[in-house]
């Protein structure tokens, strides 16, 4: 209860943290009331910014996850599950590759135009796939569905990319450093409701009764008017609504200008880069490789639609994973790499079981261990996308320029999404060779090498700690 309370303080005083305000906004008397006003309307705009860049990210996460939940239709349709294994590869290498792309774009370009193009992008993506299984594309020939159901995700992955970088570089221009471990691990919850509501969409629908395309319709239709209202709704930085902040504050009178960026290759130098986007390529193929294949696992023990429910509970689990992290880090003074370890320490054990007893444990029992192990891929997982990648952006080398956030996020992300794309490509044949005791062993060795790719960091923590 302690840890949940402070979590809490933690978050409602890092929506109301202080600022430095213009001189005009004080009267002749020296009263503040405009300052006052101004407060009020920064702690507005913040709550603003939380909730559409949470809705932007969840929303992506639903046009993502619902075409993961319909695979077992799509197969009846006639896609080969090979098929589904290489949309699945060709997703996270373009994804990958986009990241890059999208998050030196969104340092350079309106943050909110190419977060709306991503998510309108989606939907016409979903549309095409809805297209294809419409005309029946796998009749004509495998080669030919091959390639054009691919192609789908080929695209897919690029306009999904904006969405890592672009929106926490947008957080990230709205919100200080005090706190920022607790609020960001709570802010990085979007994907994982995204990925509930998707779930319980998809159960909902098959379940009751209506085709199964309407799975992936309504979410398209949702996604594209979201991505619309950013156009209106989404402003990038408090600049852009008349509000001077402390950061802005300390810029100015620092004399330098403000709004410049790094090189791709400078933010890949700053220290700590290199090492949290190797690590977190192993964190993201863990989870990816739950996100896209539990609920196949999951058709072991209950039918489709039940399956896709309880795939739900992973992802309930990883949402308290990101706060608690990044609350407790906060707590420590920023030591993220310790608890990032700790967590994964005790996620390798339960990994082991599921190696063990996966196929064979009493269900009840299973439903318990996939919300844990949520938790535990969750925490590490979301901090290092968000309050990891602000910290790096704001190193001292590079002077503390948010708005090389989006190439520090993209170096981050991309790394992760090119790692699990690789990865992916061995789960549907390790599966079919060796069984799913063989796919759990992978995911520990991939625990393992992200504590000791940290190890360094982890040991400079302790140092640090350790001195008087």
């Amino acid at each position: 209860m302690n840890l949940v309370r402070g979590a809490a303080r933690s978050v409602m005083r890092f929506f109301v943290p202080p600022i430095t305000l213009h001189p005009a906004t004080t009267t002749t008397l020296g009263e503040p009331l405009l300052g006052e006003q101004s407060v009020a309307s920064l702690a507005s705009w913040r709550r603003t910014i939380f909730l559409v860049t949470f809705v932007n990210y969840a929303m992506a996460h639903v046009t993502r996850k619902c075409y993961t939940n319909v695979k077992t239709e799509l197969v009846a349709d006639g896609v080969d599950q090979v098929i589904l294994s290489q949309m699945d590869t060709a997703f996270m290498l373009t994804y990958a590759i986009g990241t890059f792309i999208s998050g030196r774009l969104g340092d350079i370009y309106p943050q909110n135009i190419i977060i709306a193009i991503g998510l309108i992008g989606s939907t016409a993506c979903l549309v095409f796939i809805l297209y294809l299984d419409f005309i029946g594309v796998v009749l004509w020939s495998h080669s030919m569905g091959f390639f054009l159901f691919v192609l789908a995700q080929l695209l897919h992955g690029f306009f999904q990319s904006t969405g890592v970088p672009v929106n926490t570089a947008v957080m990230g221009n709205w919100f200080s450093k005090k706190g920022r471990g607790c609020i960001f691990g709570l802010w990085s919850s979007h994907q994982f409701l995204g990925d509930i509501a998707a779930a319980l969409g998809t159960a909902a629908i098959v379940g009751g009764g209506l085709p199964w395309q309407w799975a992936l319709v309504i979410p398209a239709v949702l996604n594209g008017v979201w991505g619309f209202g950013n156009f209106f709704l989404l402003p990038n930085s408090p600049a852009d609504v008349g509000i001077q902040t402390d950061a802005e504050k300390k810029v100015s009178s620092s004399g330098t200008a403000g709004g410049g960026t790094i090189g791709f290759f400078e933010a890949v130098m700053i220290p700590g880069v290199l090492g949290y986007s190797i690590a977190y390529g192993f964190l993201k193929f863990i989870n990816y490789a739950m996100f896209f294949w539990l609920p196949f696992f999951l058709a072991l023990h209950f039918d489709n639609n039940t399956a896709n429910v309880i795939s739900s509970l992973y992802s309930v689990g990883m949402i308290p994973g990101g706060v608690v992290v990044g609350w407790v880090s906060d707590q420590l003074g920023g030591r993220r790499a310790c608890v990032v370890a700790v967590f994964l320490l005790l996620l390798a054990p339960l990994l082991w079981f599921f190696a063990l007893f996966s196929e064979t444990m009493p269900s009840m029992l299973l439903l318990v261990l996939l919300g844990t192990m949520g938790l535990l891929v969750g925490g590490p997982n979301n901090i290092i996308t968000s309050a990891v990648a602000v910290d790096l952006a704001e190193h001292p080398s590079i002077g503390g320029n948010t708005r090389s956030l989006g190439t520090v996020t993209s170096i981050i992300n991309g790394t992760g999404g090119i790692t699990a794309a690789l990865g992916l490509m061995l789960i549907g044949p390790l599966q079919e060779l060796a069984g799913w005791t063989a796919v759990w062993y992978l995911l520990i060795a991939c625990v393992i090498a992200s504590i000791v790719i940290l190890g360094p960091k982890i040991g400079q923590e302790i140092a640090d700690w350790s001195r008087p």
